[in-house]
């Protein structure tokens, strides 16, 4: 599927903002079902300084610095993407979830850093130990790390209800798991928690998904939303992408733009400012499906 993706953030000051510094990560990241066609971020007011670069997960930022002063700052990225559907596995196929320790170390040069770093907790995916028994349950002995990575994103796309007022970015995962509600965001970090409870090594993604209006009703202007999921591993595949929010496995319908250890590696803008006081932040995103690739 080809995609016209537009995500606009407006921030409204209480007052004058003299200079600000910002961390972008919203240009689609390459992996082996994407393709970017063309990405441009437009910035208002315009930055004295933009650097673009590739953070240490492999995700392509910008770092602005804004030195002129201003009560509005405005982002637009806009990008063409083209998404494929990922390989069919049969995930019953894939080494067991308690034998991955016997796949790392066992020879000289075997540990594959960046895989086991996302074994690790981080300060955001510290599981209780009601959310590792919660993970546990669907990892039974033996069963392979795939389909219980399925079985878990099934669970709690059944048990929990999506709910944005619930939570808000600092929610803690615990909360959510105590409240059995939240949005795409609590429910990866949920799964990450449980996940490497077990030290099953997963990775959130942050990207968008294509949603579709109620039947016989338009899509609106600016209703889809930034969208999250996470990424398991497994020695046969490599990383594969479940959808806990919609109970799926990642399809052409996801598109991916950053992946890290939680949200707070790939968050689409963050930074530091002097000034401004009390702030509104408006975000509008559209994921619109084209025909054919546009014009590079």
């Amino acid at each position: 599927m080809i995609f016209e993706v537009s995500h606009r953030t407006h921030y409204r000051y209480a007052t004058p903002v003299a200079q600000s510094q910002h961390l972008v990560h919203m240009t689609p990241r390459t992996v082996a079902h994407q393709t970017t066609f063309r990405h441009n971020l437009m910035v208002e007011p315009a930055p004295a300084m933009r650097h673009e670069g590739v953070d240490s997960f492999g995700n392509p930022f910008s770092v602005l610095e804004v030195e002129v002063p201003h009560k509005e700052l405005v982002l637009l990225a806009r990008s063409a993407i083209e998404t494929r559907a990922p390989s069919a596995v049969d995930l019953a196929k894939t080494t067991p979830w308690d034998r991955l320790d016997d796949r790392f170390g066992r020879q000289p040069g075997d540990l594959d850093l960046d895989v086991i770093q996302y074994r690790c907790s981080t300060r955001i995916t510290g599981a209780s130990q009601g959310i590792a028994d919660y993970a546990r349950a669907s990892f039974g002995q033996g069963r392979p790390v795939l389909d219980g990575a399925m079985d878990l994103t099934r669970r709690i796309y059944a048990d929990f209800r999506f709910d944005p007022g619930a939570t808000d970015v600092s929610t803690p995962v615990e909360q959510v798991f105590a409240k059995r509600r939240g949005v795409c965001q609590d429910f990866a970090h949920l799964a990450l928690a449980g996940l490497r409870a077990l030290r099953v090594p997963a990775r959130y993604v942050s990207g968008y998904i294509l949603t579709h209006p109620p039947p016989g009703q338009p899509k609106l202007s600016g209703a889809d939303a930034s969208h999250a999921w996470i990424s398991v591993w497994s020695p046969e595949t490599g990383w594969r992408d479940f959808d806990p929010t919609n109970g799926i496995a990642v399809g052409e319908e996801h598109i991916t733009i950053a992946l890290g250890r939680d949200y707070n590696d790939v968050s689409p803008i963050s930074g530091v400012l002097i000034g401004g006081g009390e702030h509104v932040v408006t975000v509008g995103v559209d994921v619109v499906p084209l025909t054919a690739a546009p014009v590079q």
